[in-house]
């Protein structure tokens, strides 16, 4: 890699000879301005307003615009002459933790490079210094004609340099919050914490740059002429009042069909029976079968049915259709039984009143047999 600046690393009474190598690049495709009749390239002119005509890039200094309009004229003679003791030396200041770094500050990344063999040891001295104190150093050092902050940390087995912002440079947060008063209930707070733990960590070298590839392909297709446009349809966003809780649900339903794990969910889903009325055993078994082709439903992702989903509506269907054919049998059975319950409750009443008349019957016939006859007299 080719080094961009070329100088030390002050590390107390320490001099470290570094080259500084870019850390990042820019994949960003950049497109030049045509003219949209002829597709003639158009072109910037350095143009003096003075004599207007071009300047060449050699005689082209600075100048600092007053508020007036009036220009001051600023040599790099003048500028040299500044005291700038961070000219070709990054120095360390000091040595921090890392999380006490705010992630607004990070600018440009680099990577320090040791500048020969004598700088071999002293660097490999501060970065195993870094490792085992676990902290970052905070330095100054210049660059394209300004002092920056920067950052040292260790990545792998090279030292790298963060660019820092100043701190006044970053601007305060005010009115970015919200300003009306907001409260969240813990049923949104648990739904955002499954949703969280279910989309679980990322591999950080699986992204990609998907609208830069688009574009590439864009770019193959037109040059080689068989580009056909499509119509790409784009939902309207923003503006819609929506229910948290289920937008909440739906992501978490997502996020599983996307680790595949909607399957599972949706069998679980499908085995629950919603509780009957006592309406009708049609009209029951109609309402479950409607309850589990619902729960089966928010398993299609992204518009596309997958051969489980439907097999669970199926299976769910079928459930639905023998527990109906169950109820309904159940029912006869238990009438029937009722209908001779009832018959012999009636037969058992009838016995028992013929038998409490013939006991009655019995007993007059015995009293009269037994009672003597009284003789009449002439």
């Amino acid at each position: 890699m080719r080094s961009i600046w070329n100088g030390a690393i002050s590390f107390g009474l320490v001099s470290i000879p570094i080259k500084l190598v870019n850390a990042t690049e820019s994949h960003s495709i950049s497109f030049r301005q045509i003219h949209v009749s002829d597709g003639g390239r158009v072109r910037y002119r350095k143009v003096c307003e003075l004599d207007g005509e071009e300047v060449p890039s050699a005689e082209i200094g600075k100048g600092y615009e007053e508020a007036d309009g009036s220009i001051v004229p600023i040599t790099d003679a003048d500028l040299a002459q500044l005291p700038l003791a961070t000219a070709k030396t990054i120095e360390i200041m000091s040595f921090v933790p890392a999380e006490e770094i705010d992630p607004l500050q990070m600018d440009a990344a680099y990577y320090l490079a040791a500048n020969g063999a004598t700088a071999a040891k002293p660097y490999t001295l501060l970065r195993e210094a870094l490792k085992r104190s676990r902290k970052v150093a905070i330095a100054k050092y210049a660059l394209r004609g300004r002092e920056r902050l920067g950052m040292l940390r260790v990545v792998d087995d090279v030292i790298a340099m963060h660019g820092l912002l100043w701190p006044d440079e970053i601007r305060a947060p005010e009115g970015v919050a919200p300003e009306v008063t907001v409260s969240v209930r813990e049923a949104e707070l648990d739904l955002a914490d499954a949703l969280m733990a279910t989309l679980g960590e990322v591999e950080m070298t699986s992204l990609h740059d998907d609208y830069r590839e688009a574009v590439e392909a864009l770019i193959v297709a037109k040059s080689g002429g068989a580009f056909e446009p499509t119509e790409t349809v784009v939902e309207p966003a923003g503006g819609q009042v929506i229910d948290l809780m289920a937008a909440l649900e739906k992501s978490v339903r997502a996020a599983k069909a996307s680790r595949g794990e909607a399957d599972q969910e949706g069998e679980a889903e499908a085995e629950v029976t919603p509780i009957r009325r006592k309406a009708s055993a049609g009209a029951g078994a109609g309402a479950a079968a409607g309850a589990a082709a619902g729960a089966a439903a928010p398993k299609a992702v992204g518009g596309k049915k997958s051969t489980s989903t439907a097999a669970s509506a199926k299976k769910a269907a079928a459930s639905a259709a023998t527990k109906k054919k169950t109820t309904t049998s159940g029912k006869s059975a238990a009438g029937k039984s009722a209908s001779g319950a009832a018959a012999a409750k009636s037969t058992a009443k009838t016995a028992k009143t013929a038998k409490t008349a013939a006991a009655k019957k019995t007993g007059a016939a015995a009293k009269k047999a037994a009672t003597p006859r009284k003789r009449t007299s002439a």
